[in-house]
């Protein structure tokens, strides 16, 4: 079987190209993660910045600190694993496979995003 160098260099310009596409996207992608019902909410976008936090005052009122903090953590963690999920399904889109990539769990890591593992 032969293979064209040429037909690589174009597969490869048009897989850079999607992925310049993908990476202006990330921007795009918005998620909310919540923990304790809600009290804290963190927003997040694709490239896994952090947009927003709310803390309800009750979260705080009468509360030690360290269950505070294991809620924004927890509240982060969701986002986190929000953001994954929708990786996992730009990259299946842009690849042109319904549901994500086969045989990538879900939320794999995403290409260059910070904090994603």
């Amino acid at each position: 079987m032969q293979i064209n160098p040429f037909d690589i260099l174009k597969n490869a310009q048009k897989i850079q190209e999607q992925m310049g596409s993908f990476q202006e996207k990330l921007g795009g992608i918005s998620v909310t993660g919540s923990a304790g019902g809600g009290m804290v909410e963190i927003d997040m976008n694709g490239r896994m910045e952090i947009l927003g936090v709310r803390i309800l005052p009750e979260a705080a009122d009468g509360k030690d600190m360290e269950m505070l903090q294991d809620l924004v953590a927890a509240a982060f963690t969701s986002a986190a694993e929000k953001i994954k999920e929708a990786l996992n399904r730009e990259m299946g889109s842009l690849m042109g496979m319904a549901g994500g990539i086969p045989g990538m769990p879900p939320g794999f890591p995403g290409f260059g995003a910070p904090g994603l593992s």
